[in-house]
């Protein structure tokens, strides 16, 4: 437990610096943590913790309509997303496009999202309360996500500023999820162990990538998929609310 008690006591010196728990012992601050059911939660992004459909959404059908291809209402694009960008132009192209047009069309995509992304995009409501409750507890915060990693990472700092620990997104040499990698990178680099960690989305392919990874999952009702489908997948444990969730997390 060496460099756990480390990274505890760090997290512990940290809150006392900043007025958080200053009156709690330092012992029973660490004890507190060894039987702490979870040390490490990551997130998905997408429909998860930001609600960013809208401006994913509008981008898209700006790109279609601009290239004379149909556009798609706001809930149909909700079942394009999940599996990374490529995946998604796919989806929203009709399925004779040519390769040649679905790189021009997902090249375009990805230049237009790139400076809209934040147009309507914000945190869901008490999303921000119950990261501010982790980390007052803790615990560290991951995103593991398919969307581009530098864009995943400006909007962390500029919507959860100093509270995520770590961003693995989409890049060439990690496969998107379900595939694990992503998720294995985040253990690697925090040094927890995978019965110590928790995967948290909303969707199917959040499911099947804590499934890959052999670690607990929980998912949550309010972004892209909700309750029913969610259970229809496999889903063991639904929060309904930030706040039903971080009970699940807490233990």
């Amino acid at each position: 437990y060496t460099g756990f008690l480390f990274k505890d006591q760090r997290t512990y010196r940290h809150q006392k610096r900043n007025g958080r728990k200053s009156s709690l012992d330092q012992s029973v601050f660490l004890t507190k943590m060894l039987f702490m059911k979870y040390r490490l939660a990551i997130f998905d992004l997408d429909g998860t913790i930001l609600n960013t459909i809208d401006d994913i959404a509008d981008s898209c059908n700006f790109i279609l309509k601009k290239n004379n291809f149909p556009v798609h209402t706001v809930n149909e694009i909700k079942y394009f997303v999940g599996n990374g960008i490529p995946k998604l132009i796919e989806r929203a192209l009709p399925q004779n496009t040519p390769p040649d047009t679905k790189k021009e069309i997902l090249d375009q995509f990805i230049e237009y999202y790139g400076s809209h992304s934040t147009v309507k995009t914000c945190a869901y409501n008490g999303i921000t309360e119950l990261l501010e409750n982790l980390k007052s507890n803790g615990i560290r915060i991951a995103v593991n996500t398919n969307k581009h990693e530098q864009t995943s990472i400006d909007l962390c700092n500029k919507f959860f500023p100093g509270l995520i620990d770590i961003v693995c997104g989409g890049r060439p040499d990690v496969h998107h999820k379900p595939d694990p990698t992503g998720v294995e990178k985040i253990l690697a680099a925090e040094k927890v162990e995978k019965s110590k960690a928790v995967f948290i989305g909303d969707s199917d392919v959040d499911i099947a990538t804590a499934k890959n990874a052999g670690i607990d999952s929980i998912t949550v009702d309010w972004g892209f998929r909700g309750k029913d489908f969610l259970i229809a997948h496999g889903a063991k444990n639904v929060a309904m609310t930030p706040s039903e969730l971080l009970k699940m997390i807490l233990g």
